[in-house]
């Protein structure tokens, strides 16, 4: 399920990089299949999650506290996400003024081990596992804390209660005893890791470019063509109950007006739910900053342990290695193939895949996983 904590302004973010090895890509036509074999990559078991769980164990602790319980109740009513450093430090509770401390300081770690900025702030959110535990949460019942689990499909998840005791909550079904979720806010992190990618992208580009290899260059002065989403769904959204907020983006990938590999990344809020079909009007590809009348797409969810300084890394080291050979080459493979493991399990997980996006593509086109589909249409953008 897609059931969205925030929302978000959609943000298009254009991103130059320059070839500067040589090699070759070759077209697909077909979603990439992960061999189960490859070597799994250090995004998978960072320690975002002993933080988390540390944090956890912690807060579950201060839930005796009669006073602190019914503040963290009132505010998990209140709001779909609670920011647990803003809380801690807004009570007079004994309890909660002695999280703050450590809450502090895990936001922190968090922020370093996910590659942010120590500018991002406060991350860790507490919300309640399911809706329908709203009805539950009463004044007399003392919630357990949980972490979701670092894998999407884990038959359980480990849950902690005041006592200190720890619990296996099964998660094919919503619990009956109401349970917060300690999480990482994802539309924040996600926001500011998007930021911490466009510049370590542009900082792969050559010192000069050529007039032409930026959107406004490119563009007439007129205006600009552009491929728009009229309408989209998602099967399976890789989200579920436990893991709550689910944080959509798509990587649209070609070669720059400069013959350089590129991708931007196009922010997509409004997808909350799997089998619910949207109708954004979404700008998806401005074709003026593109140097073939083809692109590829790569729609993601994003989850909260990527480390983005890593993953942007990983996304360049493969881009560069691909040069313009004169005709257009699908890149979708050359993202994929960067990606570690952890993004088909945990971390951002891999959705959906479109080759060969034309700039006159209209109507329907299914995903080549058969897990999405979408309908577009050419858009023209004129300048004032």
């Amino acid at each position: 399920m897609m059931n969205r904590s925030g929302r978000r302004s959609g943000v298009l973010i254009g991103v130059l990089l320059s070839a500067v090895v040589g090699g070759t890509v070759q077209p697909a036509i077909a979603a990439p299949v992960r061999d189960a074999g490859d070597q799994a990559t250090p995004f998978r078991n960072s320690p975002v999650r002993s933080t988390e769980l540390e944090i956890a164990r912690t807060l579950s602790a201060s839930l005796r506290d009669p006073r602190w319980r019914e503040q963290v109740r009132t505010a998990a009513l209140g709001t779909e996400d609670v920011d647990l450093q803003a809380l801690t430090s807004g009570t007079a509770a004994p309890k909660g003024r002695k999280l703050l401390a450590s809450v502090a300081a895990a936001d922190r770690r968090l922020a370093e081990l996910k590659g942010l900025p120590a500018s991002t702030g406060s991350l860790l959110r507490v919300r309640l596992g399911s809706p329908s535990m709203r009805s539950r949460l009463d004044a007399g019942v003392t919630p357990w804390i949980a972490v979701a689990a670092a894998d999407d499909h884990a038959k359980d998840i480990t849950a902690y209660d005041s006592q200190g005791h720890v619990h296996a909550v099964d998660t094919a079904r919503v619990p009956d005893r109401p349970l917060y979720i300690l999480d990482i806010d994802v539309t924040k992190a996600h926001r500011a890791g998007l930021k911490v990618l466009q510049k370590a992208f542009a900082d792969k580009a050559p010192a000069s470019l050529p007039e032409n290899a930026n959107s406004a260059g490119a563009a007439s002065a007129a205006g600009w063509w552009a491929t728009k989403v009229t309408a989209v769904e998602v099967n399976d959204d890789q989200e579920p109950w436990f893991k709550g907020a689910a944080e959509m983006f798509s990587l649209v990938t070609g070669f720059g007006q400069d013959g350089a590999a590129r991708v931007d990344s196009v922010d997509m809020p409004y997808l909350d739910y799997d089998g619910t079909v949207y109708y954004p009007n979404q700008i998806l590809v401005n074709w003026s900053t593109y140097k073939y009348n083809l692109a590829d797409v790569v729609m993601m969810e994003d989850d909260d342990g990527t480390n983005y300084r890593a993953l942007a890394q990983a996304i360049t080291t493969a881009l560069l290695t691909v040069t313009d050979q004169g005709s257009y080459i699908p890149l979708v493979n050359a993202v994929l193939s960067a990606i570690p493991d952890s993004w088909f399990t945990d971390d951002p997980d891999y959705v959906e895949s479109w080759y060969t996006l034309a700039q006159n593509s209209s109507g329907r086109l299914n995903g080549a996983s058969g897990n999405g589909w979408m309908t577009v249409e050419p858009y023209f953008v004129e300048q004032f």
